[in-house]
């Protein structure tokens, strides 16, 4: 990993706020409520020409009983281990706390640089206020204004400073051209758990209540000589089941992952079987052309005979059709059961999203094909194809030019797609079929 910051503080000090001002975008969830933010959150900064990785941690309690409180005091942790710089964040509405003591205790034992950074400091007053926390004992500080950006260039020229590598910055950017692998599916199948097994380490929280990640969370991966990304999301759940505006707010941020993503790795409980919300998301990782790659997780659990596993697949596909031309597998990531030959798998549908055909090869089997059975004829008129070519664009799409476009039925265009998916390498991936005038 290239130059990165890590900010840190207690909760609801503004870190998520900053982080989003420093990344240009609203990619953390801000809320009021204090515990929003509960994983690594990661992006890529740009400043006077430096690049560089930031990271949001969730807000540090030391020595709490809450569940989640102790796993975000693991994570933040974690962040300090990675960063190169820590922006200490801090309240100058509520004043120093012990809490803010107990993290500086913490810090004072690293041997990394520590920007104390002084936030909600938007009138003379509060900054009159906020000098109470020179008491922490820190060199540098800054007094900023996170939500209208107010001193955060200050804080950005002395990250800068330290940026010496060039090549660093170019190892961001070159991360965030890498292929996108996202993990989607209903709440509580699984999701974290895959993506922990696979990194190797507690990289989101677990726990059996559902919504616990809240956030997409971004994980750099390299497996078989392949680097790639690996993006947790929160659990799709139907509309009518999320109450809270923080939830919906995760539910957007899910959906918005499928737009980065190039595969779909859709996680189904082996237990509970597939449901209406399962197919509501696979149709929309397909709409929006994205590779997919189905994983039925917890597969220890089910009761096995000969062929369960066959029917289960068979009744699956049938649930998807028409697009049913998809990988299916297997696994346990609780008990790391194929879980590597999902990657595998994923890796080779993103080939096949990446597939080109050449024009040549192209026409020569598809017009036999068309040749074979013919498409209906029209008002005593036949429809004739002449003509295909591949589209230039990021899904796999082809466009037959005719002499009747607009009478092309549905029947004759899912079989022009069962042609193109027996002779080519299209496994995994929604393909578009256009009709255009000759």
């Amino acid at each position: 990993m290239s130059f990165t910051v890590a900010i840190v503080g207690r909760p609801n000090v503004g870190k998520s706020t900053l982080f989003n001002r420093l990344l240009e975008q609203r990619k953390a969830i801000v809320d009021d409520i204090s515990g929003v933010t509960r994983d690594r959150q990661y992006g890529v900064a740009d400043w006077n020409g430096k690049t560089f990785n930031v990271v949001d941690t969730g807000g540090f309690v030391q020595g709490s009983e809450d569940v989640f409180e102790r796993e975000i005091a693991k994570q933040v942790l974690v962040a300090l281990e990675e960063a190169n710089v820590i922006v200490f964040m801090v309240d100058a509405a509520t004043g120093l706390t012990s809490l803010d003591d107990s993290m500086a205790n913490l810090l004072r034992r690293s041997t990394k640089p520590v920007f104390l950074t002084v936030n909600k400091v938007d009138t003379n007053e509060r900054l009159l206020d906020a000098s109470e926390f020179y008491s922490l004992g820190f060199e540098q500080i800054f007094f900023i204004a996170a939500a209208s950006g107010s001193g955060t260039g200050e804080l950005l020229d002395a990250v800068a400073e330290l940026i010496i590598d060039d090549d660093a910055s170019a190892e961001a950017l070159e991360m965030a051209a890498l292929p996108k692998f996202a993990i989607i599916g209903q709440p509580n199948t699984g999701k974290s758990s895959l993506l922990n097994a696979l990194v190797g380490t507690e990289r989101t929280i677990v726990s059996d209540i559902a919504g616990t990640t809240r956030d997409t969370i971004h994980t750099h991966y390299n497996l078989f000589q392949k680097e790639f990304v690996l993006i947790d999301t929160a659990g799709i759940r139907r509309k009518a089941k999320v109450h809270e505006d923080l939830e919906f707010y995760s539910v957007i941020r899910a959906i918005k992952a499928l737009d980065e993503a190039d595969v779909c790795l859709l996680m189904l409980d082996a237990e509970k079987g597939i449901a209406a919300q399962d197919l509501n998301i696979f149709a929309l990782a397909a709409k929006k052309g994205k590779g997919v790659v189905v994983l039925v997780n917890k597969w220890d659990l089910v009761n096995k005979e000969t062929n369960t596993a066959r029917d289960y697949e068979a009744e699956l596909k049938k649930r998807f059709a028409p697009f049913s031309d998809v990988p299916i597998l297997f696994i346990s990531a609780k008990e790391k059961t194929r879980i590597f030959k999902a990657i595998e798998v994923g890796l080779e549908v993103y080939e096949h999203r990446q597939y080109k055909i050449p024009t040549s090869q192209l026409n020569d089997i598809m017009l036999k094909a068309i040749q074979a059975y013919h498409p209906p004829v029209v008002r005593g008129n036949p429809i004739k194809i002449k003509f295909i070519t591949q589209l230039p664009t990021p899904v796999p799409s082809f466009a037959f030019f005719c002499n009747f476009p607009d009478d092309i039925k549905q029947p004759y265009k899912n079989y022009l797609e069962n042609k193109l998916r027996e002779n080519f390498k299209l496994t995994g991936v929604p393909v578009r079929i256009f009709f255009r005038k000759k």
